[in-house]
Formats: structure tokens, sequence, C-alpha cells
């Protein structure tokens, strides 16, 4: 029986935002950094352990981290797509942890509850891939079991985790969820800008 202490999440903040031509992470989301409030979500959900991979503007990141109880690693393949960050932060996770939730960390509306929901689901069905889903569409974040840490670094980095899901349909649970925030990520400044206009 798994319990949460050894349910890792690992935060991607490594991307280079070309599309949005400034640091991403950084950019204001409700009072905070948009990196901050995906920290925030992450801390308030039943996680313990939380994992920062830095890469693109990794000291001005950084900067925004120093006070915040998450350990972080540099992916010094960072230009090589998100791939490469998950692979990364597997590989500085502690010996004998259970699971790995993924967290792109420019989706800053992930509610708590929805990843509680992801872990309890873990927890009852003995599945190794675990994905929200909202309205038939998949999202995040993606839980998956130790078990499948070698076959990560296997992976098509064309493809990514979803063939992972997509080699393994049998170890696969779809999670319903009520919450569009695991799908909304910002890519543009459009998007952002919709999302601030929205929220005000």
């Amino acid at each position: 029986m798994s319990n949460s202490n050894n349910i890792w999440a690992i935060i991607l903040a490594a991307g280079e935002s070309k599309r949005m031509k400034v640091p991403k992470m950084l950019l204001s989301f409700n009072g905070k950094t948009m990196i901050e409030k995906v920290i925030e979500n992450v801390l308030g959900s039943e996680v313990f352990n939380t994992l920062v991979v830095l890469g693109s503007f990794r000291d001005e990141i950084l900067a925004v981290l120093r006070d915040l109880p998450v350990k972080h690693c540099y992916n010094e393949r960072y230009r090589d797509g998100m791939l490469s960050s998950v692979q990364c932060g597997i590989r500085n996770l502690p010996e004998g942890y259970d699971a790995v939730l993924i967290f792109p960390g420019d989706k800053p509306l992930i509610e708590p509850l929805v990843t509680n929901k992801i872990i309890a689901a873990y927890r009852e069905s003995g599945k190794g891939i675990i994905i929200p889903v909202y309205l038939k569409k998949r999202g995040h974040p993606l839980l998956v079991d130790r078990k499948y840490s070698d076959s990560i670094y296997n992976l098509d980095p064309g493809k990514g985790l979803r063939s992972l899901a997509e080699g393994n349909p049998g170890d696969v649970l779809e999670v319903q969820v009520n919450s569009p925030g695991i799908l909304k990520d910002f890519n543009t400044n459009e998007d952002y800008l919709n999302e601030i206009n929205q929220s005000k």
C-alpha cells in the first residue's frame, strides 16, 4: 500500500518559452509568478515531495524557488524537449519512491483536489498509469508508477510520455474530473492575456 510520502511531483520548468518570447514561468498569475502558482497547487495537495526541473532561465526561476519547500535539478538537455526534463527529474528522485506525478510548469489551474483524486485512484486501482480526463480529453498531471522508470529513458522523444500509455493500455486508468484546468496551458501571449482578463 502506497502512502503519499513516497509519491513525488515533478514540475517541468525547463522550457525555452519560444512562442512567448519571455520566461513563461515568471509571468504574473493571480499575484504570484506562474511557477509559484503551480507549486502552490502541488503543495496544497497530498504530495509531500516536489522536484522542479530547471533549464532555460535557470537563475531567474531559481531566485523565485529559493524560499519554497521544493528541490530542484538542472536539465542540461532542456532544448531536446519535455521528455528530456521528465527523464532528468526521474534520475534525480531518491530510490524507493512509489510513483511520480508529472506537472507542466505552465498549468497553474490544476487544482489540489484533482491531484488528490489521482493519488486515490492509484492507491485503489493498482494501475501503474493514471491520467485525468475532462470532457473526454486527457490532461495533467499524469501519474506513473516507478516500475516504468527504465521505460521512460527509452521513449521516443517525438511522442514523449503519450507513448508510455499507448504501449501499456491495460495498465492505464482514466480518472474523470470536473476541472478544465487539467487541459489549460499557456503557449502564446494570447492564451495568457485571455486567462488574465477572464480572471479579473
